[in-house]
C-alpha cells in the first residue's frame, strides 16, 4: 500500500490530482485552500514540529500496527485475575479521597487528562487555565491544593479589604482551622485546657455561650485578633460556627438545648466613651462603659423565616432577617405569582431581643457639658442581664441604622447609629479596686496607721472652705459609710448615712455639696427646684419607634451604690418630697405603671442642702419650725447639721485672712507660693487623688463588726434623748436614731481600716449624734441640754478650742451686760480685749 492510498477517505479538489503528501516535513502551503479540513491535523502537526519528540508520521507507519506474537503477551507475575467485588459509590470517593491525600503528601498534583502535555512550569504558558484561574479568582472560589498553598501568610490580604478578605473561601477556612485549633489546644499555666473545660461547663447549665478573653487570643492568634476589630461581623459569625461544631463533636444531641452558639469577646484592651465615637469607629469592633438608664421589654425577633404562598401553597425559605430591613420574598418558584405571602409560624424561628439605652456615667462628665446616650441592642442570651441604674461593660459592633425620621428632619441621608453588643458585664467600685497598685495599697495602709488620720481626712474634706469641723466629720462617715445588714434576706437594714446640711446662706453649703461630687467614686448632683419625683425616683414613658413601654431611671437609681446630692431641699414640692421616702430607708423604687409593676435598687446615701424659712436660721425657735420639712423626711436623715452665721470680730477676722490666702494661692498666674503654715488644716490635707483611693479601698476591703459594743451606754443615751424630747417638744426620736449611732460607729472604725468597732467608735458616734440633736434646738434649751450631755460632747475635743470657747462665752455676757449699763464697751481677758459693736 503506497502512501497515498492512507488518505482515500478524503476528498480531492474537483478538476485537480490528488495531493502527494510524502514526508509531514514537506511544503504545507497547498493546504492554505482545504484549512476547513485540515485544521485540527495542522494544529497536531505543528505543535510536534515544536516539540522535540519521536517521528510518527513517516513511511511504513501502518506497520506499528502489524501482530508480533512474541511481544503480544502479558507477563504472568504482573497479572492479577482475581475477582473483585464492585465498588460503592461511597467507597469509591472514601478511595479516591485516599489517593489524593497520598499524592499531596507526595507533591503530586492531579490535573485533567488534557494537561498531561504541560509540566508545572507550562501552567504560566497555558491559556486555558490561566482563564480557569481568573474565573475562580472572581468568584471566590479556589480548588482544594491552591487553597491550602494560598493561606500560609493568612495576613496578607492581597490587596482586599480585610471584610472581603474573610469572605472568600480560602482565608475564611483558614480562619475556621486556626480557631478550631486554638479552642481545642489552647491550656494555662496549669496544662488546663481552658476552653475545653469552658464548653463543658457550658453544657452541663444549658447556656448558649462562652467568653474568650481578646489579650488570649491576641498571644496565640494574632492574626485572627487583628482581624476581629475591623471586620467583626463576619469573625463573629465564624467563631460561632466553629463553636458550635465543636459542641456538637463533644456533645452531638446539645442541638435539642440551643441552635446557636455564641463566643463573646471580653477584655477589649481599649475603651471608648460614648462622647467619642465618630465615623471611625462605625462597623468596628469596641468596648465603651455607661449605665443603663432605660430598658425595653424582652421582645421575639425574627432569626430565620419562612412564608407560606397563600395561593399554591409552597413554603418559600428559609431568609435570614437582617437588622436593617424586613426580608420578604417576591415572587413564588412554585406558581410564579406575586404573593400574598403569610409567615410559617410553625417553621420560622426567633430569637430574643432588647433595647437599653446607655448613658455617661457621672463622674465622666465633662463639667458643663450634657450626659450623651446611645441605643445598644441585646439578642439571645444577653438580655436582661442588666437594669436601670446599672453601670455596665458593653463589647459589641458599633454600626448604623437607617432612620427615616431623621432624614424627614434633616432634609438629607443621615443615619442613627446603635451597638449590637457582644459581651456586656454589670460593673461596680470592684473595678477601681482591682486597678490599684501594690504601692497603692501599702501606702493606703500606712497611712491608716497614723494617729491623726481623722483630722488628716477631715481637713482633706473641702479644704478651701474656712472651718465647720462638725460638717466635715459628717461628710467623712458619710463617705465611708456603715455596712448594710440583711438577715434571712428578709429584712434589711441600710448602711448609708444620710446628712441634712440646713442654716443662712452664704455658708458654703453647696460648695460641700460640689466637693463631694467630685470626690466620692460616684455620685449624681441634682437640685429640688429643677427636680420632680419621677427624676428623682423613676419613670415609664413610650418607645417612639416600637410604642413599648420602657422604664427610665432617676437621680436615686442612678447613684446606686454612690451619693446623691440634693440642692435646695426646702424648694421641691411635698408630693416631690415624700417621692423618697421609700428611696432613704429601704433604699428601693417600686415602680406600678402602665402595667410595669417593679422595685428598682436605690442603695445610695443623700446629702442634702436646704435654707431655713425667711432665708435666715432663727435660733429662737426649733428646727422644725425653721424648716419647712415634715418628721418622717427628718427622721430619715441621721445627722441634722445647722450652720449659723454669727458675727464675732476674731472669727470672722480669720474667715478674711483665710479666703484671701486662698485666694492668692489659687490665682492662675500666681507666681510665688504661700506658705500654709499658719493654717494646720492645710499641714494635715491628704492629696485628693490619694483620698479617692482611700475611700474606695476602705468601702470595698474593710467590714467592720460589732464586738463588745458597750450596749448600756446606747441604751442610756436613748433614754434620756427621749425623755429630753418630750420635754422639749423638739425633734422626734425613735428607733431610727439607734440605728444612726451603730452606722455612724461603723463608719468611723471603717475610717480606721479596723475590721471592729471599738469603744472609741461608739463615744464619737453618740458625740455626733448628741451635737445633732442638741444644735437643732431653740436657744435657751440648747444650754441646759449641754450641761446635761457634756461628758459625751466633749469627748475627743481639743481642750485649748474648749478654753478658748469658754472665754468668749463670758466675753460675750459681760459685753452684753456692759451694753446694756451703757459702760465701757471693751473687755480685758488677760492680754485681749474684746469691743462691743452697737
Amino acid at each position: 500500500m503506497d502512501t497515498d492510498d492512507q488518505f482515500s477517505p478524503v476528498p480531492t479538489t474537483p478538476g485537480g490530482p490528488r495531493s502527494n503528501m510524502t514526508s509531514p516535513t514537506g511544503d504545507l502551503e497547498q493546504f492554505e485552500d482545504e484549512s476547513a479540513i485540515f485544521g485540527d491535523l495542522s494544529q497536531d502537526i505543528d505543535r510536534m514540529e515544536e516539540s522535540e519528540g519521536e517521528e510518527l508520521f513517516g513511511d511504513n507507519m501502518e506497520a506499528d500496527y502489524r501482530e508480533m506474537p512474541e511481544l503480544d503477551r502479558y507477563d504472568l507475575g504482573n497479572l492479577d485475575d482475581e475477582d473483585y467485588d464492585d465498588l460503592s459509590p461511597s467507597a469509591r470517593l472514601a478511595a479516591e479521597d485516599a489517593m489524593r491525600q497520598r499524592d499531596r503528601e507526595r507533591g503530586i498534583f492531579r490535573r485533567d487528562d488534557r494537561e498531561l502535555f504541560y509540566d508545572k512550569t507550562d501552567d504560566d504558558q497555558d491559556p486555558r487555565a490561566k482563564r480557569r484561574r481568573a474565573e475562580k479568582a472572581a468568584a471566590g472560589v479556589l480548588d482544594d491544593e491552591e487553597m491550602i498553598e494560598s493561606i500560609e501568610n493568612l495576613e496578607d490580604t492581597k490587596g482586599y479589604t480585610i471584610k472581603e478578605w474573610v469572605t472568600m473561601v480560602g482565608p475564611r477556612t483558614e480562619i475556621i482551622n486556626r480557631f478550631k485549633n486554638f479552642l481545642r489546644t489552647y491550656t494555662n499555666s496549669k496544662k488546663q485546657y481552658v476552653y475545653k473545660d469552658r464548653i463543658r461547663r457550658m453544657c452541663e447549665n444549658n447556656q448558649s455561650s462562652f467568653l474568650v478573653e481578646f489579650p488570649t487570643l491576641a498571644s496565640k492568634e494574632h492574626v485572627l485578633a487583628f482581624f476581629l476589630p475591623e471586620a467583626p461581623t463576619p469573625m463573629l459569625e465564624i467563631f460561632d460556627e466553629v463553636a458550635k461544631e465543636i459542641v456538637l463533636s463533644m456533645y452531638p444531641s446539645y442541638e435539642r438545648v440551643t441552635n446557636e452558639i455564641h463566643v463573646r469577646i471580653s477584655e477589649l484592651p481599649l475603651i471608648e466613651e460614648l462622647r467619642t465615637f465618630r465615623k471611625l469607629h462605625v462597623n468596628q469592633l469596641v468596648r465603651t462603659q455607661g449605665v443603663v438608664t432605660a430598658t425595653t421589654g424582652v421582645l421575639p425577633q425574627l432569626s430565620i423565616v419562612k412564608y407560606d404562598c397563600k395561593k399554591c401553597g409552597y413554603v418559600l425559605g428559609p431568609y435570614v432577617q437582617t437588622q436593617h430591613a424586613e426580608v420578604q420574598p417576591g415572587t413564588c418558584p412554585e406558581c410564579q405569582s406575586m404573593g400574598p405571602f403569610m409567615i410559617n409560624m410553625e417553621q420560622t424561628l426567633y430569637r430574643n431581643y432588647q433595647k437599653i439605652t446607655l448613658q455617661e456615667s457621672p463622674g465622666k462628665i465633662p463639667s458643663g457639658r450634657v450626659p450623651r446616650s446611645k441605643d445598644c441592642i441585646l439578642l439571645a442570651d444577653l438580655c436582661d442581664r442588666c437594669k436601670p441604674g446599672d453601670e455596665v461593660d458593653v463589647t459589641g459592633v458599633y454600626t448604623n441604622n437607617y432612620d427615616g425620621s431623621l432624614n424627614t428632619e434633616q432634609g438629607f441621608p443621615v443615619f442613627s447609629t446603635v451597638i449590637f453588643a457582644n459581651h456586656l458585664v454589670v460593673t461596680d467600685c470592684k473595678k477601681i479596686v482591682q486597678s490599684l497598685t501594690d504601692d497603692d495599697i501599702n501606702a493606703i495602709i500606712k497611712m491608716s496607721k497614723d494617729a491623726r488620720i481623722v483630722d488628716r481626712i477631715i481637713a482633706s474634706i473641702a479644704p478651701s472652705i474656712y472651718g465647720h469641723e462638725y460638717i466635715k466629720r459628717a461628710i467623712a462617715l458619710t463617705l465611708f459609710g456603715g455596712e448594710s445588714k440583711n438577715p434571712g434576706q428578709k429584712h434589711k437594714v441600710r448602711g448609708d448615712i444620710n446628712v441634712l446640711i440646713c442654716g443662712d446662706p452664704g455658708t458654703a453649703k453647696s460648695q460641700f455639696l460640689k466637693f463631694i461630687e467630685k470626690i466620692a467614686p460616684r455620685a449624681v448632683f441634682t437640685t429640688g427646684q429643677g427636680s420632680s419625683a419621677v427624676g428623682l425616683t423613676a419613670y415609664v414613658r413610650r418607645d417612639p419607634t416600637n410604642r413599648e413601654w420602657m422604664l427610665e431611671a432617676g437621680a436615686l437609681v442612678l447613684a446606686d451604690k454612690g451619693v446623691c446630692l440634693i440642692d435646695e431641699f426646702d424648694k421641691m414640692n411635698d408630693q416631690d418630697r415624700t417621692s423618697i421616702h421609700e428611696a432613704m430607708e429601704q433604699q428601693s423604687i417600686s415602680i406600678s405603671k402602665a402595667g410595669i409593676v417593679t422595685s428598682l435598687q436605690a442603695r445610695c446615701s443623700v446629702i442634702a442642702a436646704a435654707n431655713p424659712i425667711g432665708g435666715r436660721y432663727d435660733a429662737s425657735m426649733t428646727f422644725a419650725e425653721n424648716v419647712n420639712l415634715s418628721d418622717p423626711i427628718l427622721s430619715r436623715f441621721d445627722i441634722l447639721c445647722v450652720v449659723k452665721d454669727e458675727v464675732d470680730a476674731a472669727q470672722d477676722e480669720h474667715l478674711a485672712k483665710f479666703v484671701v490666702s486662698s485666694h492668692i494661692r489659687h490665682h492662675p498666674s500666681k507666681t510665688a507660693e504661700v506658705s500654709d503654715t499658719e493654717y494646720n488644716e492645710n499641714n494635715l490635707a491628704i492629696p485628693q487623688e490619694i483620698l479617692k483611693k482611700y475611700i474606695v479601698y476602705a468601702r470595698e476591703n474593710v467590714h467592720p463588726k460589732l464586738r463588745n459594743m458597750d450596749q448600756d451606754k446606747v441604751a442610756n443615751i436613748y433614754s434620756q434623748l427621749r425623755q429630753e424630747s418630750l420635754a422639749t417638744g423638739s425633734l422626734a426620736i425613735t428607733v431610727r436614731h439607734i440605728e444612726s449611732i451603730i452606722r455612724m460607729a461603723e463608719a468611723h472604725a471603717r475610717l480606721h481600716l479596723r475590721d471592729y468597732v471599738q469603744e472609741e467608735d461608739v463615744n464619737m458616734a453618740v458625740r455626733m449624734m448628741l451635737e445633732s440633736f442638741v444644735e437643732t434646738q431653740k436657744y435657751s434649751v440648747m444650754k441646759s441640754m449641754r450641761q446635761v450631755f457634756h461628758r459625751y460632747l466633749l469627748y475627743k475635743k481639743d481642750h485649748s478650742e474648749l478654753l478658748f470657747y469658754i472665754l468668749q462665752q463670758l466675753a460675750q455676757d459681760q459685753l452684753t451686760f456692759m451694753r446694756g449699763t451703757n459702760s465701757s464697751d471693751t473687755v480685758t481677758i488677760g492680754n485681749r480685749r474684746k469691743r462691743s459693736h452697737r
